[in-house]
């Protein structure tokens, strides 16, 4: 434990995020009547199965979307044709995003009939709404191929240089099975993992909607990446060798799955590992986030620290700053301590303070996207509760005088 007594801290409140060679933290504001009786932990049941005489297309669709170039040359060599028609779709799938094969005009017309006739797609979802906040930041609801929608944060900022950081904030299930008190998406229900095509079109589409390249992207939207890993990795390497972002501009982040951190850590990334803290002691944990009955404190900052240890890069906490809850001076204290020992309201400030007091620096990050419903499910949460109806699925309920909510 005392490895880390030598590292200096930098902390930003996210309104925060507390920056460190080793550890960095971020905390968000917000106000929430209690968090005294946080939901139990256990996840919603199922979504009723589909009727049999339904095909699953999740299970049939063949995607181009996520595969590499190597892959789409020895694609195009397996339909006859030369292997730099890989390079070609390539290009098409990740420079020029185009949504359709039959828009693939590059491509001979035979080959871009046998991948459809064989069943392959490239694995794009429409946009089905899209809210613009005062400030720039833009949320996206994408309709998935089973109807469920699925959210996306673009959140541009200016460097004061001229030129524009753009963020992709993106999700990596359809909602999410461990309901912390506070976050809207647990709320919902949790319905499915994302496939890892899934998570890399969001940030096509930001692209799309900004018309410029996204420059970071954070795995903080809908879902817990941990419970989806092998898809967050698939998804990691698209981004980072097919997409072209920069390993150290993706950030993962995690409320604490048990044995996932030292998973995480065996893929050597070089990118940024984001733990939700939210308290300073394991009983407050418990009560802001329930799974963390499975996932002591302790036993989670020692992964943390194991984390730092085998790959040379920085944990960093995130911390949401909930009024009366975990917001205190004594609270602030407690986390200064625990942050030693292992390695815009006044009640922030006041927070803020106590940290710099004892030697952590420390700045506040304004929250962003509050009148486009930003934060993780709210968006979600307006336009769906259950899957969106579909042509037939009308046809059926209407002949058993059911009357359709979505």
């Amino acid at each position: 434990m005392a490895l880390l007594h030598n590292y200096a801290y930098s902390l930003t409140l996210s309104r925060a995020t507390v920056t460190a060679r080793a550890l960095t933290f971020t905390f968000s504001s917000r106000s929430i009547v209690s968090a005294a009786s946080p939901s139990p932990v256990t996840a919603p049941p199922p979504p009723a199965a589909a009727s049999p005489a339904r095909k699953n297309p999740l299970a049939e669709s063949r995607v181009l979307l996520g595969m590499s170039e190597p892959d789409l040359q020895q694609l195009a060599i397996d339909f006859g044709q030369q292997g730099y028609r890989g390079k070609q779709l390539h290009h098409l799938l990740y420079k020029r995003k185009v949504k359709e094969i039959e828009e693939f005009t590059h491509l001979p017309q035979s080959f871009r009939n046998e991948l459809q006739e064989a069943g392959w797609k490239v694995g794009r979802s429409p946009v089905h709404q899209m809210v613009t906040a005062t400030d720039g930041t833009i949320k996206l609801l994408l309709k998935l191929e089973d109807n469920r929608l699925v959210e996306t944060v673009g959140i541009p900022v200016d460097d004061g240089k001229g030129s524009v950081r753009l963020t992709a904030c993106v999700s990596s299930q359809v909602g999410c099975p461990l309901r912390c008190t506070f976050c809207a998406t647990g709320k919902g229900g949790f319905y499915r993992n994302l496939k890892s095509h899934e998570i890399v079109e969001q940030v096509l589409a930001i692209e799309n909607i900004f018309k410029q390249r996204v420059t970071n992207v954070v795995f903080m939207g809908m879902g817990e990446p941990m419970l989806n890993l092998k898809s967050v990795i698939d998804a990691h390497r698209c981004l980072n060798k097919d997409i072209e972002i920069g390993q150290r501009m993706i950030t993962i982040s995690t409320v604490g799955v048990p044995n996932t951190i030292k998973r995480l850590a065996s893929y050597k990334l070089q990118s940024t590992l984001a733990v939700s803290l939210h308290a300073p002691n394991q009983k407050l944990r418990e009560k802001i986030v329930p799974s963390a009955k499975a996932y002591p404190l302790e036993a989670l900052l020692k992964d943390c620290r194991d984390y730092f240890l085998e790959t040379s890069r920085r944990v960093s906490f995130e911390y949401t700053l909930l009024a009366g809850v975990n917001d205190s001076v004594d609270n602030a204290i407690e986390l200064a301590e625990l942050l030693h020992k292992w390695g815009r309201g006044h009640h922030m400030r006041a927070f803020a303070a106590t940290l710099e007091a004892r030697k952590i620096t420390t700045s506040i990050r304004q929250t962003r996207g509050l009148d486009a419903s930003a934060a993780c499910g709210q968006l979600r949460n307006e336009f769906q509760k259950m899957p969106l109806a579909t042509e037939t699925d009308i046809v059926v309920e209407q002949s058993k005088d059911v009357v359709l909510a979505c």
